[in-house]
Order: structure tokens, then C-alpha cells, then sequence
């Protein structure tokens, strides 16, 4: 299921961009550093982008865990089959350890410090493995009947870990209760319908007539974004909202903002995206940065979200109604599906950490992208 979906084409065809505007430092399968950090003049209002390559290929999904072990990155090589462990120390990238798994692992998430589960395609499972002196070290494989796209953690209590698994396609999720320290028979599995490739899932503060929140998914194949409320979490999801257009648009990934106020939504499709106010139930367009659309979003606060697209990030600073008041650029390494928001070296600003899917030649599948982001942004298309 390579780049099965419609906009990850793009990636295939993009133009190699020169991202010489930014400070870079590539980092080898091996950990050392895989060549030398190109810089280009800029002017004095325009500070260098600083940045850490590291070589994952194809990294359809992963986490970085800043912890008691410090900064540990786990994610997975699609095409590769396979599970890499990085650690993270200033602004330096060393790979740990890289395990194999089954055809097609599509993410992997940190439970602990030193718990890891993937979700792996071709064994319709979520592999779990036990950090243990730098090494991933098997330690279950829970047979969960789809072929899981996404795997997030919903809960964790007192050795406990609730996850929820989402699928490549099809309707079915799959509620997985877990103790690593308890025998396999200790697993609960429970299923339910959401809708037609429920994507990228996850956790919201409240949503309308929902005051504790509950988890959202886009739905890939179809114009909407669904809910479940907290407390009824393996029921039927719920329509939150549908794309009010005739056309076909796809909702591929769904972000809360941080205070919880606006659900934003990423469209494929369409030249526009749009938010929903998670209070109200008022849904705004906003204008998109290119006409070919969005694959993903973080805001980073109410009104100032970053947007992906293939090989750059777009932020744009929102007014009360949804208009776009000011647009900046980051040129990133290819088809950016995954970001995150962390302080990875420990000097009270959050980083960026882009995870792409589909990189361009001779570049980055993981890029570190150190903040301040939005001064350091660039005020031009890269």
C-alpha cells in the first residue's frame, strides 16, 4: 500500500527544491554527521533556520519522547519494514537501534519511557517493544484484525495503557487495553464502526454538547470528521461535522488548538481548509496557502497554525473570522505528513519535528526545525 492515497502522488513527481536558505545537519543511518552545513546569506531581519536531518526513510509515522532517558525518537520505515530508535541530545542525532517487523508498520508512538508500539499493516498488529540500554527489544505482538494506519494512546493509568488503533481503509477501530506486565490472555480488544478510513485520530478537550472532550478522526473517503465522546469511547462515532461543498474534498487530518477553542482540519483538496469552533459549532474557511491543498496542521496557537504540503509549511496567522492576516514559509525535505511539537534541545522554545512520509532525493525522512518557528519563518514562498 504504497502512497496509496490521492494526494501522496504528489510527492512522486516533486521538484527537487534548494534548501540551501537553511542551516542543515544531516545525520547518517550510522549517527555521524553525513555533510556539511550549507548557509546562505540572508538579510540581518532574517535569522538562519537551524535544523537536524536524521535518515529515516520513508517516515510515515513516529514520536519524539523527551524524558527521564532524554530525547529518544522512535519511528518507522514504511517500505523498509522496519522500527528505528534515535537518540537526540542537543542538536545532535544518533541512531540506537532499527528492528524489523512485518510489511508496511504506518506509525509508531511512545507508551513510556521505555515502552514502544508500532502498527504494522501486513500483520494486522501492534507490535510492542521494551526499550532496554539503547535496544528495541520484542516484547508482544497483539493480533488486532485490521491493518492498523494509525496507533495512538488514549489513556494510561497505574501500568495500564488504553490505545486505539485506526485503519489503512475500512470502517472498523479497534480498542486495545494493554498491560505489558500481564499476561497476553489480560488484553482487551473491543471494535467498533467509525467511518470510511478514519485517519490520524485524536484526543479533544470538549467538542459541542461534549464538555470532557472525546477523540476525532478525519475520514479520508469521505466529506466529514467524526467524534466519540469521553466515557463512550467504543461506541459508533458521531458526525461532527461535514464539508459543506458539492465537490469531493478530502479531510485528512484533524488538530485541536491549544486551549481547545478550534478544531482546525486540513483538506487534501479544494485550495481552501477550515476550522470548527469547538464551543459554538461555527465552521470558518480559510483561504489555503496553495491551491493543491493541505496533508496536515498544528496550531500552535488559537489564531497561528502551521499547515503541510509537499517539500514546505506554511504558517499563517488567523484573524477572530478566519482570515488569513499574514502568511510564512519553512521549506522542508518532502511530503510532510507528520509534525509535532517539542522543546528537542532543551532550551525552552518548542521545535518542530517533520516527519516525511515520502522524502525528496538524497533528503530527510525526520527533520528537527528549531524554534522560535514563526521568526524565524520565511516571508516568501521557498
Amino acid at each position: 500500500m504504497v502512497l496509496g492515497r490521492p494526494f501522496q502522488v504528489v510527492a512522486a513527481t516533486a521538484v527537487v527544491l534548494l534548501l540551501a536558505a537553511c542551516q542543515s545537519i544531516s545525520v547518517s543511518p550510522q549517527g555521524g554527521q553525513a555533510g556539511a552545513a550549507s548557509v546562505r546569506s540572508e538579510s540581518s531581519a532574517q535569522q538562519q533556520l537551524a535544523r537536524t536531518g536524521i535518515d529515516v526513510n520513508m517516515a510515515w509515522g513516529g514520536q519524539l519522547r523527551c524524558g527521564a532517558a532524554g530525547c529518544r525518537l522512535v519511528a518507522v520505515e514504511h517500505e523498509k519494514s522496519t522500527v528505528v530508535l534515535y537518540e537526540v541530545q542537543g542538536r545532535q542525532a544518533r541512531l540506537l537501534d532499527r528492528q524489523s517487523v512485518a510489511y508496511h508498520p504506518d506509525s509508531a508512538i511512545w507508551l513510556s519511557d521505555d515502552l514502544v508500539v508500532a502498527a504494522v499493516e501486513n500483520s494486522f498488529s501492534l507490535d510492542v517493544f521494551r526499550v532496554v540500554q539503547g535496544r528495541l527489544q520484542p516484547l508482544r505482538q497483539i493480533p488486532i484484525g485490521i491493518s492498523p494506519r494509525d496507533v495512538v494512546l488514549v489513556q494510561a493509568s497505574e501500568g495500564r495503557f488504553q490505545l486505539l488503533a485506526t485503519p489503512y481503509s475500512g470502517k472498523e477501530v479497534v480498542w486495545v487495553d494493554y498491560a505489558p506486565d500481564q499476561p497476553e490472555a489480560a488484553t482487551r480488544i473491543q471494535r467498533a464502526k467509525w467511518c470510511e478510513a478514519p485517519w490520524h485520530p485524536v484526543r479533544v478537550q470538549r467538542a459541542p454538547g461534549a464538555p470532557a472532550g472525546g477523540v476525532v478522526a478525519a475520514c479520508l473517503d469521505e466529506k466529514r470528521v467524526v467524534f466519540v465522546p469521553e466515557g463512550s469511547l467504543q461506541e459508533s462515532a458521531r458526525n461532527l461535522l461535514t464539508v459543506p461543498v458539492e465537490t469531493r474534498i478530502v479531510p485528512r487530518q484533524t488538530r485541536p488548538s491549544p486551549s481547545g477553542r478550534w478544531l482546525y482540519v486540513a483538506l487534501e483538496t479544494g485550495g481552501r481548509n477550515l476550522r470548527f469552533n469547538m464551543d459554538s459549532g461555527e465552521l470558518q474557511w480559510i483561504a489555503a496557502p496553495q491551491p493543491v491543498g493541505t496533508v496536515s496542521v498544528l496550531p500552535l496557537t488559537d489564531d497561528l497554525v502551521i499547515w503541510a504540503m509537499d517539500s514546505r509549511l506554511s504558517l499563517q496567522r488567523l484573524d477572530a473570522d478566519g482570515t488569513v492576516l499574514e502568511t510564512r514559509w519553512l521549506p522542508v525535505d518532502g511530503f510532510a505528513t507528520g509534525l509535532q511539537l517539542v522543546d528537542a534541545d532543551a532550551d525552552g522554545v518548542q521545535d518542530l519535528v517533520v516527519y516525511n512520509s515520502a522524502a525528496l532525493p538524497k533528503k530527510m525522512g525526520v527533520e528537527i526545525i528549531y524554534g522560535p518557528l514563526w521568526e524565524q519563518a520565511q516571508p516568501q514562498m521557498p
